[in-house]
């Protein structure tokens, strides 16, 4: 499908990349949304937690959203897309990855961008409620990426999938990493390491035998981390193999329900590789989107509201029965 043409035009101030991504990031604050935490099991015997919103009447359509690297469905991306679903007639199922509700999951491996088993699982127990007959996936740059992933690489998805949406994909992730080891990106590189090294002190602490101290100094960049840790928890050869099996751009190709992608040419986490415009241009389904400004995950609207969660809205409703 063509590049969709975008009329997003923020304030001069959040059309700075770096404002627009901290800013929502860090200072954006969404009230007036109630969650209820639900934990349900997961194949391997490990645990997720689910944090749901309810739409006022009884809904028969569910979303799904998935937040990104570090991230938590307590996070205002999350949130405000949760309020703006809820406040128009959809349920919200927002995903709290492995490790990432405040409680250390159970098992050594914990989540990654390519970690596809457990959205399945979160799917399947939606499909076992049997609450929904109509179920959407949101999700935010590693959260977007697993969506992809998943809706490309399985040849049957459930029929109750029926659209989705993902916002600031790091499509190609040696590409994004490649942008996130630049000087441009130090701050947020350091901020996501350092969280990332004292979930991985929690984890030598519950499997000693898997991960030394001397392990844990050597982890200097993301890189670092993902082949001390990511790559071997997670049965990949190191962190080259983890982000060549677990980018979703060569699986864009077979998806086969409507999918919208925005990312911002001004975001400072996305190389060229992350822009899958000849994706787009060769599968109906892939509608790309790609503004002029929106930082990473930023995109700022009026109300306390962003773009892409009033464009996100908008094109589900174009697909909903």
């Amino acid at each position: 499908m063509p590049l969709i043409s975008s009329n997003y035009n923020p304030p001069l101030l959040f059309r700075h990349s770096h404002f627009s991504t901290i800013y929502n990031g860090l200072f954006r604050k969404v009230t007036g949304l109630t969650q209820v935490r639900e934990r349900i099991r997961l194949s391997d015997g490990d645990f997720l937690d689910l944090d749901w919103s309810y739409a006022t009447k009884p809904s028969k359509k569910v979303c799904i959203i998935i937040h990104g690297l570090e991230g938590d469905a307590q996070r205002a991306y999350v949130q405000g897309a949760a309020k703006i679903l809820s406040t128009n007639s959809f349920d919200v199922c927002a995903i709290n990855l492995r490790g990432c509700s405040g409680v250390p999951n159970e098992r050594y491996r914990s989540y990654h961008s390519g970690a596809t088993e457990d959205l399945v699982d979160v799917i399947d127990h939606l499909l076992e409620m049997d609450r929904h007959s109509q179920i959407y996936l949101y999700g935010f740059s590693l959260g977007g990426n697993l969506l992809l992933k998943y809706l490309g690489e399985n040849e049957l998805i459930p029929s109750a999938i029926v659209a989705a949406a993902a916002i600031s994909v790091p499509c190609q992730l040696a590409d994004s990493l490649g942008q996130l080891l630049q000087f441009k990106n130090v701050l947020y590189a350091k901020r996501f390491k350092g969280n990332l090294i004292e979930k991985l002190k929690i984890k030598k602490e519950f499997f000693p035998d898997k991960i030394a101290t001397h392990d844990i100094k050597k982890v200097k960049t993301l890189k670092d981390f993902d082949d001390i840790y990511t790559s071997k928890a997670h049965g990949f050869a190191n962190a080259m193999d983890y982000y060549a099996k677990s980018s979703c751009l060569q699986f864009l190709s077979f998806i086969a329900v409507p999918c919208l992608i925005v990312n911002a040419a001004n975001d400072s986490f996305l190389g060229e590789a992350c822009y899958p415009v000849k994706e787009a241009e060769e599968n109906k389904n892939l509608h790309l989107e790609i503004p002029k400004y929106g930082g990473h995950v930023g995109f700022h609207g009026p109300r306390n509201t962003t773009y892409t969660e009033v464009r996100s809205l908008e094109f589900f409703k174009t697909f909903e029965g």
